[in-house]
């Protein structure tokens, strides 16, 4: 017999609130780290005077993308969400956003922020912004059903929001602006693995082989986020080689670099949810102050 699969009954509710789900149906969180890379990708491609108007088109257009992303990403996960306690309270699977209305606000959302940057930015950022949904939510959702590989075939649709920002002003991309996308692509498996050690029961719960699902002892997550941080650290400090930073950012770099790799060996050592989540924190951590210190050292 099929197994019959039960639609989450949306209920009404009050403009404020459905504002807020439409928000949490954007994947802020994403959103946030996608648009601090933007910003700071444009800064550090530009010479002399911002151009302020194009800054404000590439993060409007570039969040607007990111939004459209994470509610397809959302629509097409539905059900897998509807059976993880971490996100089961979703818009979508609590019923409080229909999945018709979360495929239409996706569409709509990733083809507005698209066509904006072609036509307020340039071309290859909106190439970028295809290359971006179409890893996101043709390679990289549907892959998490099928490998563990799944962390690091996300990563390369995850990286290419601080490419639109430099390409937003440049035109092109070279040498400085593949490593600015090689620090954002590394950061983001350690940061990745940790959430999967944490909600480990979770994914195995909504059939995602994870590989802290396929392997619950670790070992193998921890390795790879212990060899992807220290590929991390050189890689961090190739904007001053590169002349794009100063000492600043070059002390600050070896700083952070060494405290998140110390974190990494901690979970290698230990393998637990206390580790797991002290490395999340300190991933948090790292990239934000990270940029921050590019921006305060091309000032």
């Amino acid at each position: 017999m099929d197994q019959v699969i039960a639609t989450p009954v949306v209920k009404p509710t009050d403009f404020k609130s459905v504002l807020r789900d439409y928000f949490d149906l954007s994947k802020p969180g994403i959103g946030f780290y996608s648009l601090i890379t933007t910003f700071t990708a444009f800064w550090m491609a530009s010479s002399g005077k911002i151009d302020l108007m194009l800054l404000f088109h590439t993060i409007m257009a570039t969040g607007l993308v990111t939004a459209g992303g994470g509610a397809l990403n959302q629509v097409i996960e539905i059900q897998a969400d509807s059976e993880m306690r971490r996100t089961e309270k979703r818009p979508l699977p609590a019923g409080r956003v229909s999945a018709l209305s979360g495929l239409v606000f996706g569409v709509v959302t990733s083809i507005l922020g698209t066509a904006y940057l072609l036509f307020a930015v340039n071309a290859l950022s909106a190439l970028l912004a295809i290359g971006t949904l179409v890893g996101y939510l043709f390679v990289y959702t549907p892959s998490k059903k099928l490998t563990s590989l799944s962390t690091i075939i996300g990563a390369f649709p995850g990286a290419i929001p601080i490419l639109i920002g430099w390409v937003a002003v440049t035109g092109s991309i070279d040498l400085r602006g593949w490593t600015l996308f090689g620090i954002l692509f590394l950061w983001q498996i350690p940061h990745f693995l940790a959430i999967a050690w944490m909600y480990r029961k979770d994914y195995a719960r909504a059939g995602f082989p994870m590989l802290t699902v396929i392997e619950p002892e670790g070992i193998s997550a921890a390795h790879q986020s212990v060899i992807y941080l220290i590929a991390l650290l050189p890689i961090s400090l190739m904007p001053t080689e590169l002349q794009l930073t100063g000492q600043i950012y070059f002390i600050g770099a070896v700083i952070l670099g060494i405290g998140f790799l110390a974190s990494g060996v901690v979970v290698a050592i230990k393998r637990s949810n206390t580790a797991a989540r002290q490395m999340l924190f300190a991933s948090i951590i790292y990239l934000p102050v990270l940029l921050v210190l590019m921006i305060i050292d091309k000032m």
